[in-house]
């Protein structure tokens, strides 16, 4: 097999119909994009979820932080980077650069991920895939100029959303798709609030999966200023009343420019 570049470039456009009011990109659209962009990395370099399903593997999304200077415009092209910074036995860190065709940087995001088994759901040796290929492809030089994510700790919260699991929410791996968390949580809030700030970064910790049928509630805290809101996920299944939590998310916003 040919060795192909440590680095991947993937192009996409700000779609009309992927954008807000404000004509920017909406987050969860950005989101996916950039878990494409994973996708065809690893698939191209035989450490994909092609090659994966194949015996019994599969990636899942664990921690994830992103910062926009930003957002892209409907109908603006931008390639999402992606690269493996680095690769141990059962979590990989794969870190995004978001730029424009006139060479404009949008923003940059890090990432962890597990490699599980799609029969136990439990974590796999992920050197044990083609005798470690995916360290020759870790890039540690490439930079990516932003902090990694961390566990997003917060209280209780207040209950501030209830949704239904459903149909659109469920992607290839049987679960809720990691980008509707980020919908769903985003939706707390006023479209009046978005007409006045930004989100400056988003922090993301996955505890657990949620499947169709699901119960997600949605509990949120804000800080002392108001501008920095943590939000709690949890679920309850259809044949258990136990909430347990699947997610939580730290949202920085900022007050829009001009």
């Amino acid at each position: 097999m040919t060795e192909l570049s440590k680095v991947g470039a993937y192009s996409f456009m700000a779609e009309t119909f992927h954008c807000d009011f404000s004509k920017r990109l909406f987050y969860d659209h950005l989101v996916n994009y950039m878990l494409n962009a994973a996708d065809f990395h690893s698939t191209d370099r035989q450490f994909g979820m092609l090659y994966l399903n194949t015996i019994q593997k599969t990636w899942v999304l664990s921690r994830f932080a992103i910062e926009m200077a930003e957002m892209p415009l409907a109908h603006e092209k931008f390639s999402v980077e992606t690269w493996v910074e680095s690769a141990m036995r059962y979590f990989t860190h794969r870190n995004f650069r978001m730029v424009g065709e006139d060479g404009k940087v949008y923003g940059y995001a890090r990432s962890i991920w597990a490699m599980i088994d799609t029969e136990t759901r439990q974590p796999t040796d992920i050197l044990a895939v083609h005798d470690g290929l995916i360290q020759q492809y870790t890039d540690k030089e490439k930079e990516c100029p932003i902090d990694r994510p961390s566990r997003v700790q917060m209280g209780d919260g207040e209950l501030v959303a209830t949704v239904m699991a459903r149909y659109s929410d469920i992607d290839v791996n049987g679960h809720v798709n990691s980008a509707k968390y980020i919908q769903h949580v985003l939706d707390t809030l006023p479209m009046e609030w978005y007409a006045q700030y930004m989100i400056q970064r988003m922090e993301v910790a996955y505890v657990a999966e949620a499947h169709n049928g699901d119960t997600l509630k949605i509990y949120s805290l804000p800080d002392e200023a108001g501008q920095t809101i943590y939000f709690r996920m949890t679920k309850q299944s259809p044949d258990d009343a136990t909430e347990a939590e699947v997610c939580r998310i730290m949202v920085k916003y900022v007050k829009e420019k001009g």
